[in-house]
C-alpha cells in the first residue's frame, strides 16, 4: 500500500477544532478528490514527499504547519499559505533542483509536482485560505 501526502485548501470560517474533523476532511471518494485536483483546491503528492520536502529547506511547502493533533494534521494559515504561494512564484524549480541534488531519475516527477504545487499555492492565496496538510494511505 502506498502513502499520499494531501494538501487541502480550507477556507479559514470552516477550520474546527476537531481531530474527527480534520480527519473527516479527508475521507472523501477519489472522484470528489479529482475534481478537487483538478480546480486547483487540492494537492496529492506520492511517496516522494519527503524528497520533494528538501527541494524547499525552510519553507512551508510540503511539510510546514502547525501539527494538530496524533496523526499529524498540519495546519498552514492563510497568511503562510499566501507567503508560500509567492515563494514559489518567484522560485527557479532548476536552481531548486541543482541545490537539492535529488536523484536525476525523479527530475520529471518533481518538476511536475512543482507546477501543481505552485498552481495550487496560487489558488489558494487567491481565495484566502488556509491548508490542511495529511499523509493519506491509498485505498485498497
Amino acid at each position: 500500500m502506498s502513502t499520499y501526502f494531501h494538501l487541502r485548501a480550507v477556507h479559514p470560517s470552516a477550520l474546527r477544532n476537531s481531530e474527527h474533523w480534520f480527519q473527516r476532511l479527508f475521507e472523501d471518494d477519489w472522484d470528489a478528490l479529482r475534481l478537487r485536483l483538478d480546480r486547483h483546491r487540492e494537492e496529492m503528492l506520492d511517496r516522494h514527499y519527503l524528497d520533494q520536502d528538501a527541494l524547499y529547506p525552510g519553507t512551508d511547502v510540503v511539510l510546514g504547519g502547525t501539527p494538530i493533533g496524533p496523526r499529524p494534521f498540519l495546519l498552514l494559515s492563510a497568511a503562510r499559505a499566501a507567503q508560500t504561494a509567492a515563494y514559489l512564484a518567484s522560485a527557479d524549480f532548476e536552481a531548486l533542483w541543482r541545490r537539492a541534488g535529488a536523484d536525476p531519475g525523479l527530475h520529471d516527477l518533481f518538476a511536475s509536482a512543482h507546477r501543481d504545487l505552485t498552481a495550487f499555492y496560487e489558488r489558494t492565496a487567491e481565495y484566502g485560505d488556509a491548508v490542511v496538510k495529511c499523509r493519506v494511505p491509498e485505498p485498497p
